[in-house]
């Protein structure tokens, strides 16, 4: 895989430089709640514009139905891009159209500009190959060159991840060149003892990590929803607890296994419970009760893990040399429930082990809760590419970036 610094080496001065960011930010209306995305590929775009490069920067932003719609503009990113360069950052309106065209054309050397959602043509996402080349065929009129770096896009196979760079000279962004350098530590020599962090609400979303990660890790520590699938496994009662009946069968296989391989599944001994879901939008107090988790009351639900778990898990995280954290402890957008994912943050700040949070849910937390993101070894940007690296899948974005 070549990276930018090749690219550069050979000179970009002058030249239009696609570059494939991931500027899926969290939007409140029009407000970024989040930056951290935009943040994560400021380094490569701010380098290639000081190179001299017409930096042309793309991406996707939730889920349109390949058509535009305003509430997904990636008008805000662009704008909140153009703050952190501290330079103007042109916006077009469209993706391959007019607007496309005409900003591209316009820009001079070391300006940089960002289309708009590439999700509002249906090619990006098309299943039917033919589609999604014809829209990766526009996408290359605008440019010279490609630089991915959208690295929580790589585990997709749409046009401006998959298909664009076979038609242009493709190189990897600072930002996934440092992703899969990280995500190599998780998977080939690793230092050990090695613990996986896993949360979130649904087992299901795990299963593909599971099932990788027991011929890998050392332990495993189980949260959020997803943890009352395991606790039924066991036998135990769940009240009204999220439950996947139909995943408790592969979730007993796992156990076992992880028995038979001499990997340690740790499960909470207690839990946070309460009669309805909390209210998230005035953050009431919610008035939480703590129980066993062996005995959850009926009509009841957990919404995070326990005082007593919090403690199990920092101190199975206290004697590891590599974790890895994916997923959320328990509903921690609300402060009653926000307690165990802190718990895991803060045991991981306090480690000395090489620290990585997963993307999605887990990254936000921790900028939620007021984590500084320098505590950790790595916090990435992707959490499904993540996870099917780490179940060894071939990631579409990576396998273009290195043909």
């Amino acid at each position: 895989m070549k990276t930018i610094d090749e690219l550069l080496t050979e000179g970009v001065a002058g030249r239009r430089v696609f570059v494939r960011a991931d500027l899926n930010v969290p939007l409140d209306g029009t407000t970024i709640t989040d930056d951290g995305r935009i943040r994560a590929v400021l380094p490569t775009v701010a380098k290639l514009a000081e190179a001299g490069a017409r930096v042309v920067v793309a991406s996707h932003l939730g889920r349109p139905k390949g058509a535009p719609d305003p509430a997904f503009s990636l008008a805000p990113a662009a704008a909140r891009l153009g703050e952190l360069l501290g330079a103007d950052v042109a916006f077009a309106t469209d993706t391959v159209g007019d607007s496309a065209r005409a900003t591209v054309d316009g820009l001079t050397d070391g300006q940089v500009a960002v289309l708009e959602n590439l999700r509002f043509n249906a090619g990006e996402t098309s299943k039917d190959d033919a589609e999604r080349g014809a829209f990766a065929d526009r996408l290359a009129e605008l440019a010279d060159v490609y630089v991915g770096d959208g690295f929580g896009a790589v585990h997709r196979k749409h046009a401006s991840v998959y298909d664009l760079p076979a038609r242009l000279p493709h190189y990897a962004g600072y930002l996934i060149a440092t992703e899969v350098g990280v995500l190599k530590k998780l998977t080939t020599d690793v230092k050990r003892p090695y613990a996986v962090v896993l949360g979130g609400a649904k087992v299901s979303d795990k299963l593909g990590v599971i099932d990788h990660l027991l011929e890998k890790a050392d332990r495993i520590l189980i949260g959020g929803g997803m943890v009352f699938t395991f606790l039924a496994a066991q036998g135990h009662e769940v009240g009204a607890s999220l439950l996947q009946e139909d995943q408790i069968p592969v979730v007993k296989e796992y156990i076992e296994r992880a028995k038979e391989r001499g990997v340690e599944f740790v499960l909470p001994v207690d839990v946070l419970v309460a009669g309805e879901f909390p209210d998230m939008k005035t953050k009431a107090p919610a008035h939480p009760a703590t129980v066993a988790a062996d005995a959850i009351p009926a009509g009841q639900m957990g919404l995070d893990i326990g005082p007593e778990s919090r403690k199990l898990y920092a101190s199975k995280l206290a004697d590891t040399a590599t974790v890895f954290w994916n997923g959320p402890m328990g509903v921690f957008e609300h402060p009653d429930y926000a307690e165990g994912t802190r718990a895991v943050a803060q045991a991981l700040i306090g480690s000395p082990a090489f620290t990585v949070v997963g993307g999605g849910d887990s990254a936000a937390a921790v900028r939620i809760l007021g984590f500084d993101e320098n505590a950790f070894g790595h916090i990435s940007t992707g959490g499904g590419a993540s996870l099917e690296y780490l179940e060894g899948k071939t990631l579409p974005g990576l396998a273009a970036l290195e043909g």
